[in-house]
């Protein structure tokens, strides 16, 4: 048994690792025993990729490409390769992944389980909208092949599924084209939350990826900094060295405090705001930017952090964003990682997947205990108050009711589910 914890690190829980390195075999390691979930980077926030007491199928050694095909842009490749791989392997061929999360240090696998998105949503959707084809391995033995048009419901219950369909063991992608690594990129400081919106709107039809930064201490204020890209010209510009950091251990308490988080932010927002402007940016540095600091979620201490990304309907965008942030700065709580998005109109390609039209606003919190959860169920009482919802892939403690009203398509999703496939989040949202 192997002591496993995700990335807010909230625990650590005694699993039984099986390590998945040839798809040949996935059917005869998964089949029968105990439950069992799949397991990439565990990147995941919280409980979504744990099952404590039973087994993780480990499936980052399933990390092979298996066709590219450079005249059309389509790649097939195993669950377990990491996006960063992708990205290295079709840029110098001129393309790119179509939709990337905040790092790229996440699976295939566990890009299409959870759905994820990035900047782009108003343009390019979801990952699962650039999804072809998958290959679903279930723990009776069954093989499926699935995908938008082949078995279209059995595709639709695993892209944001939450790995309880089977095991992803080969996908197969379609890329865009791309000229080269850079992005123009503009950098805007706002003052409201009503400016905010009117700069995604006004973006939307002139720049591919948007999202901003907002000081969640700042209160009814609502300021922040938005930034926005889209792909730019072939350049012979040198690409820069990255410099790459790491934290080395978790300290006793947390660095992200309420001592430290006022001046952080109030220098982080007076410094975007000089720096405001035109540039180009690489692709690593607008997309990853954390990516460069390994073991960032050590920074929250020993007893690790919570992210809370909820999305609320477009008309109560500022309303309940703005209903939040008084919570937060009332409780002396929020982060220095406050993600203000926008989703465009388009209809999700998974029956659970989160992306829907409206306002997403993403924080970490550190780990304090009965203090935290307070927090957390006034600001379930926001979101639900407007009809919104939370994002699986982050979440450590939503209800059972929250979570069957934020998806009316849960009934549907559950016949689907393998039997043989558990997690803490299944057993806590699920029943099983």
């Amino acid at each position: 048994m192997v002591a496993m914890a995700s990335w807010g690190r909230l625990g650590y829980w005694e699993h039984d690792v099986c390590a998945l390195s040839d798809r040949s075999r996935v059917v005869q390691q998964i089949r029968g025993g105990l439950t069992g979930i799949a397991y990439g980077m565990g990147r995941s926030y919280g409980d979504v990729c744990l099952n404590p007491g039973g087994v993780l199928w480990n499936t980052t050694g399933l990390d092979r490409f298996i066709h590219f095909d450079e005249a059309s842009g389509r790649l097939a490749c195993e669950a377990g390769v990491l996006l960063r791989d992708i990205q290295q392997l079709a840029l110098p061929r001129g393309w790119m992944l179509p939709v990337t999360p905040g790092t790229q240090l996440v699976t295939v696998g566990g890009a299409i389980a959870n759905d994820v998105h990035g900047k782009n949503h108003h343009v390019r959707g979801s990952f699962g909208d650039h999804v072809h084809g998958l290959t679903l391995v279930r723990t009776d033995g069954q093989t499926l092949e699935c995908g938008p048009e082949l078995e279209p419901e059995w595709f639709a219950a695993t892209v944001g599924g939450l790995g309880l369909t089977g095991v992803i063991v080969e996908a197969e992608i379609q890329l865009r084209r791309a000229e080269g690594p850079w992005l123009d990129t503009e950098t805007l400081p706002y003052d409201s939350l009503e400016a905010f919106l009117a700069m995604a709107d006004h973006s939307e039809s002139g720049w591919e990826h948007t999202v901003a930064w907002i000081d969640c201490v700042a209160g009814k204020r609502g300021r922040g900094v938005f930034m926005r890209a889209r792909p730019g010209v072939a350049s012979a510009r040198p690409v820069p060295r990255r410099r790459e950091l790491r934290v080395p251990f978790a300290p006793p308490v947390s660095l992200v405090n309420r001592w430290s988080l006022r001046p952080f932010n109030s220098f982080y927002y007076r410094l975007k705001r000089r720096r405001s402007g035109r540039a180009v940016a690489h692709y690593e540095s607008f997309f990853y930017p954390l990516d460069a600091l390994h073991e960032w979620n050590r920074l929250y201490g020993r007893d690790g952090f919570y992210q809370y990304q909820s999305v609320v309907p477009r008309d109560d965008g500022a309303r309940a964003v703005r209903a939040m942030l008084d919570e937060i700065a009332r409780a002396g709580d929020g982060s220095f990682l406050a993600v203000l998005k926008t989703f465009g109109e388009r209809e999700s390609p998974g029956m659970l997947s989160f992306p829907r039209h409206g306002v997403t606003l993403a924080l970490d919190f550190p780990n304090r205990g009965a203090r935290t959860l307070k927090l957390f169920e006034r600001l379930d009482a926001i979101v639900s108050e407007v009809g919104g919802r939370l994002y699986p892939a982050k979440d450590a403690r939503m209800s059972r009711a929250m979570f069957e009203a934020g998806y009316p398509r849960l009934d549907e999703f559950m016949q689907f589910r393998d039997p043989g496939i558990s997690s803490a989040m299944s057993r806590r949202l699920m029943g099983s």
